[in-house]
């Protein structure tokens, strides 16, 4: 497989991680398929969603796949009364990756990022590694330490 920004960035880092690929279904990106394919439950497969606050600030919510996140609560982190999803259109300009294969690392600019609370019932969770049909498993922890993450109550 080749290496992706996201992969690249631990391998730079010297963070040890794993990695699981799937067939990529294009009328299907959601996480309990990735879940399913990669032989995980949903809940500890990870999304990425890019968000845009009322100041008109980026910032990512990273939450388990079978999770609802909450627009307001992610708002709230950043001191903002409202929060919403960026247009598909424009994950790629703003992160360089493209809708399915968005990771919360490598990205174009390091925005805020914020893990769901849920993360830490996991040794490990899986995220996408930048591409389409790829996954990145590495330690909530190591997730947060590289990004400068933090952890929050994402969903509704």
């Amino acid at each position: 497989m080749k290496k992706t920004n996201a992969m690249r960035l631990l391998d730079r880092e010297g963070i040890p991680y794993d990695y699981r690929s799937y067939p990529v279904d294009s009328e299907d990106l959601s996480a309990p398929y990735v879940a399913a394919k990669i032989g995980m439950p949903p809940e500890q497969v990870f999304k990425t969603l890019v968000a845009r606050n009322s100041d008109k600030s980026i910032v990512i919510a990273c939450l388990r796949g079978d999770g609802e996140l909450d627009l307001k609560k992610l708002a709230a982190l950043g001191g903002h009364k409202k929060a919403e999803l960026v247009p598909t259109k424009e994950i790629l300009p703003l992160t360089g990756y493209q809708r399915g294969g968005c990771s919360p690392l490598g990205m174009k600019k390091n925005y805020p990022l914020f893990l769901d609370i849920s993360a830490l019932n996991f040794s490990v969770i899986a995220f996408s590694a930048g591409i389409r049909g790829a996954q990145i498993l590495l330690p909530p922890e190591e997730l947060l330490r590289i990004t400068g993450g933090k952890i929050a109550d994402l969903c509704s």
